[in-house]
């Protein structure tokens, strides 16, 4: 049986297609450990973070000087108060310690007195666990997110307390990981976002992260499949694959499972199978997805979003920024931008939900006799809706900077939804969002493949025009003129939304103006409108 592409909790080497683990990690994490010191590691779901703490715990036993324990803390979450949740703490340790050191290296048992300790049992336990232990212990726990509200300050606390006596008498070196790293571990135990206060856990020495795949690793992790089954991925399936997930770990293994499990292709993997298989995924969502839309709600997560999502240059807080991009909701990049493209859509989708829910999805309404796209009436419609319906919308969105964008996002989506592609791209620093619908079309026999090469391109660009600032029209022109030169398009259109005082204060009607051509770019005309 063929190893597959993992898309589901740790990787098994015999199981799935694996990048050398170890690899993932900086290359001085195991000198933390033998250094003594107590870290964190963090990073987004689903990138590797158990596969290559579980191959650095391995690594460690082999080497033979440490009693080492891996163990998760996940059971946790369903725990009703401090006490219940440090007894599972200590019981999953415990029952990490039966199955993985020898007996003679296993904690003391407790009784009825230890296990009535309030505030210390964690303490205790782990005091005397060390003094019993032959060797000096090394704890690595996952799912640490787990822990909320005055469980995870205790549990946090207990490890700092004991930090001065380790190694005689308390662990040697402690791993604490998950999503987030410790310092928004205060914001999970209930209190401010503010970290104005010092961590329950600032014993520990640095935090470190796992590195997203590069082109060469997804080639590397591609290349085994094709040993394996003779099917291969070609350059332009990679670097869409580069392009589609920015080397996230969970979306590269997605996509490829995708094309070979789901989808059953299998001839050579190109890029149209790919774009299917994207599709696909976004559609199927799964807790993946559902867990990191889940915090476009928070507000620490919209001050970041919302001026990316708009194109604009900010002064991010650094903490909010920081979060974001632990969640991977962000890159590295300055000024920063939505970590991959299907996390551009993803997050697109899931802000325009309500305004898709009450929009046709009816994309043979702009489909003209020849199968192409009529682009005049896709603006058309949109125009008649916006002044009919999106006011409500706009006024309800709690991303009131870029509300009108996810207005015209969600409109377009239920345009060409099953019918073609749309394509986003929030320019960073830019002040603008490139959209492209890409609608099949057919090749030299007549034949219309939805994921197939032949296909035309619709731009649009979205500006705002914001209070004491030039009409960014002009700038539109030249930005659309520049992108035309790279990518031939069959229609450029730029919306500009105003959001200038003395605009704001008009009736909704009066609002928009369909400025008709505004210009033309690459012998292509530009419509423009204004709202």
């Amino acid at each position: 049986m063929t190893r597959q592409f993992n898309t589901a909790h740790a990787n098994r080497v015999d199981q799935h297609y694996t990048l050398p683990p170890l690899s993932r990690l900086p290359a001085d994490v195991e000198n933390l450990v033998h250094d003594s010191f107590y870290f964190v590691l963090h990073a987004p779901r689903q990138t590797g973070k158990t596969t290559s703490v579980m191959a650095l715990a391995e690594k460690l036993r082999a080497d033979g000087r440490y009693a080492v324990v891996f163990c998760s803390v996940e059971d946790a979450r369903t725990a009703h108060g401090e006490a219940e949740l440090v007894g599972r703490v200590v019981d999953d340790l415990r029952l990490a310690a039966q199955r993985q050191l020898p007996e003679r290296e296993r904690p003391p048992p407790e009784d009825a007195a230890d296990r009535a300790l309030s505030g210390s049992r964690l303490y205790q336990y782990l005091s005397r666990w060390s003094q019993a232990c032959t060797r000096p212990l090394v704890l690595f726990v996952d799912e640490i997110d787990c822990l909320v509200d005055d469980g995870l300050v205790s549990v946090l606390s207990q490890l700092r307390k004991g930090y001065a006596e380790r190694p005689a008498a308390f662990p040697h070196s402690v791993c604490i990981f998950g999503m987030r790293d410790v310092r928004d571990y205060k914001v999970a135990s209930g209190g401010s976002e503010r970290l104005g206060t010092s961590s329950p856990f600032n014993i520990k020495r640095e935090s470190v992260t796992l590195a997203t795949f590069s082109r060469n690793d997804i080639a590397a992790l591609y290349a085994q499949h094709t040993a394996e089954t003779g099917q291969v991925f070609t350059d332009a399936a990679i670097d869409r694959v580069v392009e589609l997930t920015g080397g996230q770990p969970l979306l590269v293994n997605a996509l490829a499972h995708d094309v070979v499990g789901k989808q059953g292709w299998r001839g050579p993997v190109d890029a149209m199978q790919v774009d299917a298989a994207k599709e696909r995924i976004i559609l199927q969502w799964g807790t993946h997805f559902d867990s990191l839309m889940a915090r476009l709600r928070e507000d620490r997560v919209r001050r970041v979003l919302e001026p990316v999502l708009a194109g604009q240059v900010s002064a991010f807080d650094i903490e909010d920024l920081r979060y974001c991009r632990d969640m991977g909701l962000v890159d590295e990049s300055r000024p920063p931008r939505v970590a991959n493209a299907i996390y551009r859509e993803v997050i697109a989708r899931k802000l325009t939900e309500n305004a898709q829910s009450g929009m046709p999805q009816a994309p043979h309404r702009w489909r003209g006799p020849n199968g192409r796209l009529d682009i005049s009436k896709v603006r058309e419609g949109f125009v008649e809706f916006w002044r009919e319906h999106a006011e409500s919308f706009v006024h309800a969105e709690n991303y009131h900077e870029v509300a009108g964008q996810l207005v015209f996002m969600a409109y377009l989506q239920a345009a060409v939804n099953g019918g073609g592609h749309v394509d986003r791209e929030y320019a960073a620093g830019m002040g603008r969002i490139d959209i492209l619908v890409r609608w099949p079309v057919a090749d030299e026999h007549g034949h219309v493949e939805l994921y197939g090469k032949h296909f035309e391109r619709h731009l649009f660009e979205l500006k705002v025009w914001y209070h004491d600032k030039p009409d960014p029209l002009p700038k539109a022109l030249e930005q659309v003129g520049e992108y035309v030169q790279r990518v031939p398009c069959a229609s450029v259109s730029v919306l500009v939304f105003d959001r200038r005082k003395a605009t704001l204060r008009k009736k909704w009607a009066a609002r928009s103006r369909e400025l008709g051509q505004v210009g033309v770019v690459a012998d292509v005309p530009v419509w423009g409108w204004r709202a």
